[in-house]
Formats: C-alpha cells, structure tokens, sequence
C-alpha cells in the first residue's frame, strides 16, 4: 500500500486530498478530502464523470469540478479490472 498527499487550489478554494494506492478495490485508489473526511473508490473511468466527483466532494461548481478531474488524471492510475480475489 502506498499513500500520496496532494493539494489543489482553484481560484476560489483550495482541496487536500490522500490517496491510497493498494491492490484492493478492483484497482481504484481511495480518494480522500483532508479539510471534509470525505471519500471515493476511484478509477481512472471513474474520473470523468464530473457531476459524480461533484456530488461526491460537494464542489460547488460544475467547473471546479472538471479542474479536479482533470488534476486527478495524473494520480489516479489507468489499470485494468481484474479479480479482486483468488479463488
């Protein structure tokens, strides 16, 4: 397991975000806001679903949101799906 901190600043406001690397979670990161406790199992698919990163992290704007997924293209790894566990 791996841990990365990360900020982002929009013109408004700024986010701390922790992201858990780990083999779990069919291959998606624990996102997670330091200043809300808030959290999402995310996939690179997953990004970009701005309405959903919004909901998720109550951003205010549409925009904001769609700077954060973009931002969070560079962290959140692209990789395949596979089976959680062995059988």
């Amino acid at each position: 397991m791996k841990v990365r901190f990360i900020g982002f600043t929009t013109n408004d406001i700024r986010y701390d975000f922790g992201i858990v690397y780990t083999s779990m979670f069919f291959g998606k990161s624990l996102v997670v806001c330091m200043q809300t406790s808030r959290s999402a199992l995310l996939g690179h698919d997953d990004i970009g679903n701005i309405a959903h990163l919004q909901q998720i992290f109550h951003i205010q704007t549409y925009e904001e949101a769609a700077e954060l997924a973009e931002f969070l293209r560079f962290y959140i790894p692209d990789v395949l799906v596979g089976e959680q566990y062995d059988g």
